[in-house]
């Protein structure tokens, strides 16, 4: 039997038809996806938080005002008031996961007190929540093309994109123009 084609470090890119407010036109970054189910960050969905709310609700102060002003992203919809930290390696900090060779996630209060202070990863998203699917769950949908998949994760669209133009660059690693996709898909 072989091995599970597992979506870790892979983005789903949510195809045209999908209608699910949380994900419509959404990237997730597959953070750890194994037997168990599925875990990722969407990055692409601006919510109404700035990071000098987020870093005066756990007490750090004075922020930079060019990072006080940085937008934070909805992860997904689980767990909205959990703070998730998308980064390139740099530094150590009490809770960190490698996702890959050139990206890890920190959940821990410390990474954003460096960032605060300058001495944290010079390129970063924090984010709110995640997006989580159980055992399966992320297979099934694949296979219903409800979703591409593109890998490895680019880092560029991660960080250096505007949030409206990271569907169509992670669709584009796959040579494909989203947009002309239909709704509708066949399996041969």
């Amino acid at each position: 039997m072989p091995a599970p084609n597992y979506l870790s470090r892979h983005l789903l890119i949510a195809m045209p038809a999908l209608a699910d407010p949380n994900f419509a036109r959404g990237v997730t970054l597959i953070c750890q996806h194994n037997e168990e189910g599925a875990m990722g960050l969407t990055i692409n969905r601006p919510s109404d938080w700035r990071l000098g709310d987020v870093m005066a609700q756990v007490g750090i102060e004075h922020a930079p005002p060019e990072l006080a002003e940085r937008r934070v992203l909805l992860g997904g919809p689980v767990q909205g008031d959990r703070g998730f930290v998308l980064h390139e390696p740099s530094g150590t900090w009490d809770s960190s996961a490698k996702i890959s060779a050139d990206l890890v996630v920190t959940t821990s209060r410390d990474i954003l007190q460096a960032i605060a202070e300058r001495r944290g990863p010079e390129r970063f998203l924090v984010l709110l929540g995640y997006a989580g699917w159980s055992a399966g769950q992320l297979e099934e949908e694949v296979k219903e093309n409800a979703w591409l998949t593109a890998e490895p994760a680019d880092t560029s669209i991660l960080f250096d994109l505007p949030l409206e133009q990271r569907w169509d660059a992670a669709a584009r690693l796959l040579g494909v123009d989203i947009r002309l996709l239909g709704g509708v898909a066949g399996h041969a």
